[in-house]
């Protein structure tokens, strides 16, 4: 952020330049006059009021030429000192400026140039053409510091000034970065929720839809069933409802007090799940192979879907009576196995039949695992998840439904 003199100097660049100038011009004159005691005034008044002119007029074209600035007064200073003007801060004015302002636009390599290169050229000057003989440590040390100090000055200041642009570029990218992870996260939420809704709905509606073609079925053969099939059908109903409620609950703000906290379903409630398949007339077993182990959350809720979306697609599209879940702990893996014996065509027989599969093999990818689904050799279909044990990738969300 720029101060508000700094803001003036770039809004009025030749008018600041013009005041520079004239001040140079008085302090060189100044300067001009100072000497040792003892010392004799030189004889050179119209050659010194040259000298002062073009040193101090140079910073008319310091923004634009600042090396052709510093070599022009370095070349009026080392006149100066050759009339046998003391180099004072004052007389060296014009010099201090352009080195401070070649080292705050260039590079260090240009500014130590300039530096030794008016350095050298004020030594020999002095040693050289000094008419009064002056003590050899007051023409080179003294120079030496008064170059010195604008060269530091202007790296300190070039260099803070990068900085600041980097921390600066740092804070932009990040908040880009802020963003664009924000709008990923988001959209990673859009697909987890719409995978939610598509298994809810494809499941509990599958459900419904057999049931109420079994229910009118048997109403002319059965009536005595058809009540129970209408109950089954009623529960049903009930549950999607609320399954829907809960996960569309998702999408209010956080600090709602209504927003649904219910556990996610799990393989805990595996029974209830191929209970529920028994009244659409498909006969479910569930076998489980090694210790049962706990599972996280994230894991649990993936193994659960996946099951509860393979019945579905078996009772949708396939001509099956019984479907077989198989359980297998490993050490650090669980494998889940859904078969059947149907014949009809799945949603895996060609594009564009159906996100089931898609649905499936992204929520096993998304806890680190793998699915494979494909036709049984003997007939039917098979569905094979591998899920670890201990996912390394993000989990859905504990309250998910």
């Amino acid at each position: 952020m720029s101060i508000p003199w700094q803001r003036y100097a770039d809004e009025h660049a030749r008018t600041v330049d013009t005041m520079t100038a004239a001040l140079l011009f008085a302090c060189f004159l100044l300067g001009s006059e100072i000497r040792l005691p003892h010392e004799r005034q030189p004889d050179a008044v119209w050659p010194t009021i040259a000298l002062a002119a073009l040193a101090c007029g140079s910073p008319f074209w310091q923004r634009s030429r600042p090396r052709t600035v510093v070599a022009v007064t370095a070349l009026c200073t080392a006149g100066a000192a050759a009339l046998g003007h003391l180099l004072t801060p004052l007389v060296m004015g014009p010099l201090i400026l352009g080195l401070f302002r070649l080292a705050l636009v260039t590079d260090r390599g240009t500014t130590r140039f300039a530096f030794f290169g008016a350095l050298a050229l004020l030594t020999v000057t002095g040693f050289l053409t000094d008419p009064l003989d002056r003590p050899w440590p007051l023409t080179t040390v003294g120079p030496a510091a008064w170059l010195l100090l604008p060269v530091a000055t202007g790296t300190a200041v070039r260099l803070r000034d990068a900085y600041v642009e980097a921390v600066q570029a740092r804070a932009e990218f990040a908040e880009r970065s802020r963003e664009k992870e924000a709008r990923h996260r988001v959209a990673e939420e859009r697909m987890r929720i719409a995978r939610e809704l598509h298994d809810v709905v494809a499941h509990h509606l599958t459900l419904a839809n057999a049931q109420a073609s079994t229910a009118a079925h048997l109403a002319h053969t059965h009536p005595g069933q058809m009540h129970r099939i209408l109950t089954d059908l009623s529960g049903t109903t009930s549950s999607a409802l609320r399954e829907m409620k809960a996960t569309v609950g998702l999408l209010r703000q956080a600090d709602d007090p209504d927003l649904p906290l219910a556990p996610s379903p799990g393989l805990g409630q595996l029974a209830e799940l191929t209970g529920s398949f028994e009244a659409a007339g498909l006969t479910v077993e569930v076998a489980v192979e090694g210790v049962p182990r706990p599972l996280s959350p994230g894991v649990d809720l993936t193994a659960y879907r996946i099951v509860q979306e393979a019945l579905t697609n078996v009772t949708k599209h396939a001509a099956a009576k019984a479907a077989r879940v198989r359980l297998r702990y490993a050490v650090d893996q669980l494998t889940v196995t859904v078969t059947d014996d149907g014949t009809a065509r799945t949603p895996a027989d060609g594009p564009g039949q159906g996100f089931g599969l898609i649905g499936m093999r992204e929520r096993a990818q998304s806890v680190g695992g793998a699915l494979d689904a494909g036709h049984r050799v003997g007939g039917g279909f098979q569905v094979t998840t591998r899920l670890p044990l201990y996912p390394t990738a993000p989990e859905p969300e504990d309250r998910t439904p």
